[in-house]
């Protein structure tokens, strides 16, 4: 058979080489992935049952040499911390917050120094040396506390390394630098200690000078041997970055002067077809890649999609993309984790924290919740269905609580589960107990989650590796007890949650290959498809997070970004060195969160494009709709007019009609499918609540009068109980909504402010010798509307706000809180009355007026409107102009024009024909 692909070869040469002596050899490769797929090619190489070779990541290898345990960058920083406080004075140190700010980057590069084998304390001391000539020029006397303070920090940095390695190496754990190196100290007991050992490493790029020096050694003694997986295209060209360590290794080692150069392949230059597809956004990458496999799978049915791979450049895609996966893809197999970020149990133990370190941060002895962080938690789908709290949200909702106590949450929940009180339990014990208030809060809803459902199935598995989490950090909290503020648990949970992951199920070696960049590493397929192929993300770009200049690292050879970029170019061009079919998609987008430039390595492939490669560029663009709102046009069932006849006999309110002229689908919804909008706390006062509460107080302060003269001495009481009324009316309507302080206490004044320039108006009319006599404060009235083409009699009803008789005249009349003006009352064409929502207040204005009209005696009417915002207009009475005269009394013939019109809109609602269609404003 002939060896296509790298590991098929390197199985090859393993069977050739090493066939009598598997168990004694070791394969070491760069990643752990690659194992799987080197078993199943040594399989195809073999026909009788053999001990399999140990295949083993190039970490794991290092870690065997060294005998150190590695750790987490969390407990690393922990430990560093240990170490900080125990070399730095009393008074110069840092709270554990400060301090890890600059820690995990000195931890960085303390990693770079040991990979790299680097004396430290050179390179300490040489930054130090650094700052020292920045401030060269500031004399001994203008030298501040803060400035000495800054360069004894600098001085310290070779005691922080000194100290750090000597203690995490008496407890036999480390970080991977310490690790390399002293894998490098112990390298000459390794070899002795495994005299009959073979080791081949397989598929490298780029080696650190731990791992140069580490397979140098053992190739020098005859231990070992390389093969590496270079195309003669990148290894010949000198200015090609696929090559830029390769070439290094090829030139500078001692083996190669008389051994030949093991592997360089000729695939590169070989026939492809290269599609360079970009679209606007990550989504529609998405869409693209699921339409390119859904071709795939239509133009080879029946075959497996195993030589098929996704290489994401951006892993946010993961989730998107698997929506856009057709159906017909089978088997999957995914190797990056899903992000714990994102998942439900994260989210209620992050709001968790965000409630109670805001009620700590707040007042930490009556401590007070805010009730949106309270609501997020009672109706997370993980708390909502277990913890019995409906009756509780639904206290807080109407009685519009913004800020709660702990003991008044306690006392409004009568009956609390164990889910509520693990929920709402007091943080002020110290991390520790908070964490295992968490650890069981975890185990409480996981015993809530049936084992039936694949829903929950999948939940419980996102809240076992938040469980994990939570154990780890408890852990290192129990270790480590002078770390003990609440806000610093949240950083460092973050941080843990930001590299926690759950990881998919899957068959690795069936179906489509979905995974990372550096996933991808020794594998081969045939097909490829790449996303996310913007500067930035691929490359991921330049990133400077170290506290060593890039002159220095230059100078001493770590690696930049240069290297970097290197890395990622030798990446993406082993994805392509023996792919037929290539996929490469962009980001059209050049602005906003997740754009970018095109990829320079799309440039590159266009620049230096090979004879046999065939590449071709399209951009995709999303259909835009000619319209992008399709109108909601809803057809009248027999249901409805059902319900319609229904109101007809229960009463059509004026708002119910304005409804309908606004828009005819809000009539629909409010009033056939009685839909309400949710009850909700409302922090600050809505203009329609301030209303209410005007309406109230005036109807509170009027209420005395009714069927009598108001005097005087009367408006002068309502001054007296105006403050009291309104406060009354406030705590009625708005019952425990905070009204001592904020935009509430403005909306308060402005309510009073209201009434009482409405009671100086009163007061003046009066002064001026009007009679008013009070007739009827917020009371409702209804008269059926009888007519030849209506289809059965209609019942109008509706709630007056006040009628008066003033000097001999019938005045109706309706409170406006919002500003209205004269123009908006006056009418000169009854035509298109009701078609136009301009005309609500005459409609309005009119339909009382037509109840009201059989009491009132033959007296004349007067129907109109008191703008709380426009006040100096006084009452803005309904007038028909006719030419240069306005009408203001409503005679026999407005009423009648106003039936005619009336009864046309009726008509249009009651006509099972005409659908409830939509006004798009």
């Amino acid at each position: 058979m002939t060896e296509t692909y790298f590991l098929d070869k390197i199985a090859k040469v393993i069977i050739e080489n090493y066939s009598g002596k598997l168990a004694e050899t070791t394969i070491v490769l760069p990643n752990k992935r690659a194992k799987i797929f080197l078993i199943e090619a040594l399989k195809k190489q073999i026909t009788s049952t053999v001990i399999s070779p140990k295949i083993i990541s190039i970490e794991d290898f290092i870690q065997d040499i060294a005998s150190v345990r590695s750790i987490d960058s969390i407990e690393l920083l922990f430990e560093f911390y240990e170490v900080y406080l125990s070399v730095t004075e009393k008074q110069n140190q840092q709270s554990f917050e400060l301090f890890a700010n600059w820690a995990k980057t000195l931890l960085q590069d303390f990693n770079e120094i040991d990979r790299y084998l680097l004396d430290p304390s050179h390179v300490l001391s040489y930054l130090k040396d650094i700052e020292d000539i920045k401030k060269w020029g500031i004399e001994v006397e203008n030298k501040t506390q803060l400035l000495e303070n800054y360069i004894d920090f600098w001085k310290l940095l070779p005691n922080y390394y000194e100290s750090l390695y000597t203690h995490l190496l008496n407890k036999q754990i480390g970080y991977q630098g310490l690790i390399y190196r002293e894998a490098v100290n112990n390298i000459n007991h390794f070899t002795n200690s495994v005299p009959g050992k073979h080791f081949v490493f397989a598929g490298f790029n780029a080696l650190n000078a731990s791992e140069e020096k580490i397979i140098q050694h053992l190739i020098a003694s005859d231990q070992a041997k390389i093969y590496w997986d270079i195309d003669r295209v990148f290894l010949n060209d000198p200015y090609h970055d696929a090559g830029l360590f390769v070439r290094r290794f090829k030139q500078d080692w001692k083996h190669y002067k008389a051994n030949d150069f093991e592997w360089i392949f000729d695939d590169f230059s070989q026939s492809k077809n290269i599609q360079v597809i970009g679209t606007p956004k990550t989504i529609g990458q998405a869409k693209i890649t699921g339409s390119i496999i859904e071709e795939i799978i239509t133009n080879n049915p029946g075959s497996s999609l195993d030589k098929v791979a996704v290489v994401l450049g951006d892993e946010n895609l993961l989730i998107p993309l698997l929506y856009a996966l057709p159906s017909t893809v089978g088997a999957l197999n995914i190797t990056m984790g899903y992000s714990s970020k994102n998942n439900p149990t994260q989210i209620l133990i992050a709001k968790l924290f965000k409630m109670h370190t805001n009620a700590l941060s707040r007042n930490g002895a009556s401590y007070v919740f805010y009730y949106k962080d309270v609501l997020d938690i009672l109706t997370h789908p993980l708390v909502e269905p277990f913890a019995n709290v409906k009756e509780l949200v639904k206290k807080i909702n109407q009685n519009n609580y913004t800020f709660i106590t702990h003991s008044k949450i306690i006392e409004l929940n009568e009956n609390p589960s164990d889910l509520f009180l693990l929920l709402f339990q007091k943080w002020d014990s110290g991390s520790v107990a908070v964490l295992n208030n968490i650890s069981t809060l975890l185990l409480v809803i996981k015993e809530n989650l049936s084992n039936d459902n694949e829903e929950d199935k999948i939940a419980k598995t996102f809240v076992f590796a938040i469980f994990k989490v939570i154990n780890k950090l408890i852990n290192y909290y129990s270790q480590h007890g002078h770390i003990d503020k609440i806000e610093t648990l949240y950083a460092i949970y973050k941080q843990v949650i930001d590299v926690a992951e759950v990881s998919f199920e899957g068959e690795p070696l069936n179906g489509l290959q979905i995974m990372g960049v550096l996933e991808s590493r020794v594998l081969d397929f045939d097909t490829v498809i790449v996303t996310s192929m913007n500067e930035g993300k691929f490359p991921a770009g330049k990133s400077m997070n170290s506290f060593i200049p890039y002159d220095v690292k230059r100078e001493l050879g770590l690696p930049t970004f240069k290297e970097k970029d290197a890395i990622y170019t030798f990446h993406f061009y082993h994805l392509l060195q023996r792919a037929k079919n290539i996929y490469l998609l962009y980001n059209t987008e050049s602005e906003g969160l997740d754009a970018g430039e095109r990829s320079r390595f799309i440039t590159q492939l266009e620049v230096e494009k090979k004879p046999k490669h065939n590449l071709t560029q399209e951009i995709y663009n999303a259909v835009l709709p000619e319209t992008a709102y399709q109108p909601m046009v809803i057809p009248k069932s027999e249901a409805v007019m059902t319900r319609l006849k229904e109101i007809a006999t229960t009463g059509f309110s004026p708002s119910a009609l304005t409804s309908y002229i606004r828009n005819p689908i809000q009539f629909y919804f409010q009033k056939i499918l009685r839909i309400r909008e949710v009850e909700e706390v409302e922090e600050n006062i809505a203009l329609n609540t301030l209303g209410t509460i005007i309406h109230e107080t005036l109807k509170a302060l009027y209420e005395p009068f009714i069927g009598k003269f108001i005097s005087e001495s009367d408006i002068a009481n309502c001054f007296k109980l105006l403050d009291a009324e309104v406060l009354k009316q406030f705590k009625v309507v708005y019952k425990e909504g905070e009204i001592k302080k904020g935009r509430n206490l403005l909306a308060f004044e402005v309510a009073k402010r209201n009434v009482s320039n409405f009671l100086k108006v009163e007061l003046d009319s009066i002064k001026d010798g009007d009679a008013i006599k009070i007739l009827a404060i917020e009371e409702t009235f209804e008269r059926t509307l009888t007519h030849p083409s209506l289809p059965f009699p209609v019942l109008i009803k509706g709630n007056v706000d006040r009628i008066e008789q003033r000097n001999g005249i019938l005045r109706i009349i309706d409170y406006k809180t919002g500003k209205v003006e004269k123009a908006n009352v006056v009418l000169k064409n009854w035509d298109g009355l009701t078609a136009d929502i301009k005309n609500d207040k005459i409609i309005q204005v009119l339909a009382y007026a037509f109840m009201y009209e059989n009491n009132a005696k033959g007296l004349p009417i007067e129907a109109g409107i008191i703008s709380f915002k426009n006040l100096k207009s006084g009452f803005l009475p309904f007038g028909f102009k006719e030419e240069k005269d306005v009408n203001m009394i409503i005679n026999n013939e407005i009423m009648h024009n106003y039936l005619e019109q009336i009864v046309l809109l009726l008509n249009e609602i009651l006509d099972i024909a005409i659908p409830f269609e939509e006004k798009i404003l």
